[in-house]
C-alpha cells in the first residue's frame, strides 16, 4: 500500500420527513431522498511502522473535527474489533476536510464509509456487517455505503433510487454548528409518514415537481435556533432559475437546486456578494 488517495463525498437531503420515535427504539421514523455530491473530502491512507495509528486533518475545516473521538478513529477501532483488519498493522490517515462539519452534509459519516469500504474491498460484505457499522456510526453511514442516490424509509430501510439525472446544488454554510441530537430533540411538529412512490423511474422534471411539494421537517427548528437561515433560503429562492431551496439534514447548511451549471454559477456570484462571510460552493450530484 502506497499513497492511496480516496474521494469521500458529501450528501444532501432533497427532502426529509421526521415522524415520532419508533416504539421501544431511540430512533425516529424517517423518510428522505438523499443524493451524494462531488463536494468531497480527500483521504490518504498509508501503512506505517509505528505502535499507534496516526490520524491527521488538514484543509479549510480541519479545526472543526475532534482530535480523538472522530469517525476515522472510530472506523479503525471497529474494523479491528470485528477482526476485519490486522491488529498488528498501523496506518497513517490524512483527511483533507473540504466539507464543513456540523452542517448536515454528512462529512464524518462519508469519511467512515469511504475508509471502511476501502478496507473491505476484497472481502465479502454481508448486510449484517453493514448493519453493525451503521449501528455504531449512525444511519448516514449506510447511506454512503449503499449508493449515490438513496430513498430512505424508516431507520434501516435504505433503497437505491433509480435515477440517471443529476442536478447542480449551490450550498451555503453560515459557519453555525448544528448538533443533530439537539435539533431532533427540539422538534415537536412530527410528520405523519406515508408511503411514497420514489422507487419507480422518473424524469428530471417530474422529480423536481414532486420535490417542490416536499420539505425538511427540521428546517423550522434550525431557523428558530439561527434566524439567518430563513434569509439564506429566501435569497436562494430569489435567485434566477433556482428550482427550490432547503436545509439539508439537521443544518445549518442550505442548498438551492439548479438544472445546469451556468444557472448555478450565476447564482453563486450573486450569493457571494450578499453573504461575503459565509462559505459557498457549487457542486453536482453524482
Amino acid at each position: 500500500m502506497k499513497n492511496i488517495v480516496l474521494k469521500s463525498p458529501s450528501k444532501v437531503n432533497l427532502f426529509l420527513k421526521v415522524g415520532k420515535k419508533i416504539k421501544n427504539r431511540k430512533f425516529h421514523q424517517i423518510q428522505s431522498l438523499i443524493f451524494l455530491t462531488n463536494l468531497s473530502d480527500e483521504i490518504k491512507i498509508d501503512k506505517i511502522n509505528k505502535s499507534k495509528d496516526k490520524v491527521k486533518f488538514i484543509g479549510k475545516f480541519k479545526n472543526s473535527v475532534k482530535n480523538k473521538n472522530n469517525s476515522v478513529n472510530k472506523s479503525l477501532s471497529l474494523l479491528r474489533k470485528k477482526k476485519l483488519i490486522s491488529p498488528k498493522i498501523r496506518y497513517e490517515i490524512i483527511v483533507k476536510k473540504n466539507i464543513p462539519a456540523f452542517s448536515g452534509l454528512g462529512g464524518g459519516s462519508g469519511n467512515a464509509a469511504t475508509i471502511i469500504k476501502y478496507f473491505l474491498k476484497k472481502k465479502k460484505i454481508t448486510e449484517n456487517i453493514i448493519n453493525y457499522f451503521s449501528k455504531k456510526l449512525g444511519t448516514d453511514f449506510k447511506v454512503f455505503f449503499k449508493s449515490n442516490k438513496i430513498f430512505q424509509e424508516g431507520f434501516s430501510k435504505i433503497n437505491k433510487f433509480s435515477f440517471n439525472g443529476n442536478f447542480y446544488l449551490l450550498i451555503i454554510f453560515p459557519f453555525l454548528k448544528c448538533s443533530t441530537k439537539e435539533i431532533y430533540n427540539k422538534l415537536r411538529d412530527y410528520e405523519v409518514i406515508r408511503k411514497k412512490q420514489y422507487n419507480k423511474k422518473i424524469s428530471k422534471l417530474e422529480l423536481i415537481n414532486k420535490l417542490k411539494f416536499e420539505n425538511n421537517s427540521l428546517e423550522s427548528v434550525v431557523i428558530n435556533k439561527f434566524p439567518v437561515v430563513e434569509r439564506i433560503l429566501s435569497e436562494l429562492d430569489f435567485s434566477e432559475n433556482c428550482e427550490f431551496s432547503r436545509v439539508t439534514g439537521s443544518g445549518s447548511a442550505c442548498f438551492g437546486l439548479f438544472l445546469n451549471k451556468r444557472h448555478g454559477t450565476n447564482a453563486l456570484k450573486r450569493i457571494k456578494k450578499i453573504f461575503p462571510r459565509f462559505w459557498c460552493a457549487l457542486c453536482k450530484t453524482i
